[in-house]
């Protein structure tokens, strides 16, 4: 069924459009279809081959809904989420301050029967990663707006989450968690990896994870994604909110993350006179390195506290954190210093959905307190010269990523052998380059050379689009620094 997941997301799509004309907005639109198909699902579960007990209660159920129309519907939805929103699990989470937005009856029947007509819990991928994934890309298509920011690669997440190499035991966190992608990864990566006894799947169903989002919708999605996985937990496993505010405290074995694109943050903490001031823009944070209003770095500095010691981290960070002066100086160097920083992925342009970006995936491990510095050699990996992707005509495959798994060895990183692709920089070289720039290249651009190299119209198209769009961006910065100064 995995191979119908367009057909799915065009026939949702094209009622999305109906109700739109009715009045419904998109952003609701998607809203009223996460409960629906989140109690559907949840009623799959309790049929074969699942069997599990139903945890929604029996007048709140799919089964309440789906023989009802007109008003006794309209009536019994409305009661459905509110009573469902005062739960004290996850299921309160996943419903709080819901409401019917579906005003009229026979729509909501409508769309009550088509996703009844469907098995959900059937297709193979990750049914609120694909689909809504789908619904996003066509949203942000639509309306321009970037919706699919919330979404990474699944071909990434899969190869960062395996040259990582979680353990059943490990406490995994994602302080930018979106709808959960890092966390399903893992989750079917310890499940598959490992033959685990009952304390470790007890463990992984209800302690192993732990993620922060801003956005409370997604976090709706992230939560729904998990329960439906069979990770549960009375404690909240994902918080909405910023967390970037504050040291939570908690402290985890592996961070697998993926921050949002950006470089302001959009608010102000700070220690002093000027808390709460919102023209500063930074977050003023004892446990942080540098003062600054680059977002991405400062993820980077909360990431490095709320690790363990020993604790492995694969973060996503856009260009601007490997070469950027100032703050960003500063904090490569204490990076460097402090924690093992072995690996660097340059990824390909062309593989996310906000435009412009240039990222990378940067590995390294928390280590001790000690005089001497952590880093001993960065390896870097380099699948952006000379590769060309594009999201519909040539997407990120799995297989692309193939031999940068093979490269990073994770069986054993200390034995690593140099290829076209894969280069080795001692720390001393590296601190002695320019402002500590990890934005390093060796390989020579075949499109430069050659004309017969050049690659479809429709990339070349894109990549103008896409640094004319990163060079807005920094443009920007530069104005907003120059305004605050």
């Amino acid at each position: 069924m995995s191979n119908e997941i367009p057909a799915i997301v065009q026939k949702l799509w094209n009622y999305c459009n109906v109700l739109r004309d009715d009045g419904v907005s998109y952003g609701d639109y998607v809203e009223q279809l996460t409960y629906l198909l989140f109690l559907k699902m949840a009623d799959e579960r309790t049929k074969p081959p699942y069997n599990e007990k139903s945890e929604i209660p029996n007048k709140w159920s799919w089964a309440s809904l789906k023989d009802k129309d007109g008003e006794e519907l309209e009536i019994q939805y409305k009661r459905t989420l509110e009573n469902l929103g005062k739960e004290n699990n996850m299921l309160g989470v996943i419903f709080r301050k819901s409401q019917n937005r579906i005003q009229d009856p026979a729509k909501l029947k409508r769309l009550i029967s088509y996703i009844d007509e469907e098995t959900w819990m059937g297709i193979d991928a990750d049914v609120k990663g694909d689909i809504y994934e789908g619904l996003l890309q066509k949203n942000a298509e639509d309306v321009k707006s970037g919706a699919g920011q919330y979404f990474t690669p699944r071909q990434l997440i899969k190869s960062m989450v395996e040259v990582i190499n979680p353990e059943p035991g490990q406490t995994i966190c994602d302080p930018a968690c979106g709808t959960g992608g890092f966390f399903l990864a893992a989750f079917n990566y310890l499940s598959g990896s490992y033959k685990l006894n009952k304390t470790q799947k007890e463990f992984l169903q209800s302690k192993t994870f732990k993620g922060w989002d801003i956005v409370d919708n997604v976090v709706r999605l992230c939560v729904m994604n998990l329960f439906l996985h069979g990770i549960k937990s009375d404690q909240d496993i994902v918080i909405t909110g910023d967390s970037l505010l504050r040291d939570p405290g908690d402290r985890f074995d592996i961070i697998l993350t993926n921050p949002p694109f950006g470089k302001k943050s959009s608010i102000t903490i700070g220690n002093g006179e000027n808390k709460g001031k919102k023209d500063s823009l930074t977050y003023e944070r004892d446990d942080f390195w540098a003062t600054t209003s680059n977002k991405q770095l400062n993820f980077l500095q909360h990431v490095k506290t709320i690790m363990n010691i020993h604790g492995k981290c694969a973060i996503v960070v856009p260009d601007n954190v490997l070469f950027e002066g100032g703050a960003g100086e500063t904090i490569r160097k204490k990076l460097l210093h402090e924690c093992d920083v072995h690996t660097l992925l340059r990824l390909p342009t062309g593989i996310f959905y906000a435009q412009g970006v240039k990222a990378n995936v940067l590995f390294f491990d928390q280590r001790p307190a000690s005089e001497k510095a952590a880093t001993e050699e960065l390896w870097i990996y380099d699948l952006r010269t000379n590769k060309h992707f594009t999201l519909k005509t040539n997407p990120l495959k799995y297989d692309d990523l193939e031999d940068f798994i093979k490269c990073y060895n994770p069986e054993n990183r200390y034995k690593r052998k140099e290829t076209e692709r894969f280069k080795c920089y001692k720390y001393k070289d590296l601190l002695e380059r320019d402002k500590v720039s990890l934005d390093i290249f060796w390989l020579k651009d075949e499109s430069l050379e050659d004309a017969a190299n050049l690659p479809d119209p429709e990339i070349i198209a894109q990549e103008i689009q896409e640094n004319l769009q990163s060079a807005l961006e920094q443009f920007s910065g530069i104005m907003e620094d120059l305004k605050e100064k």
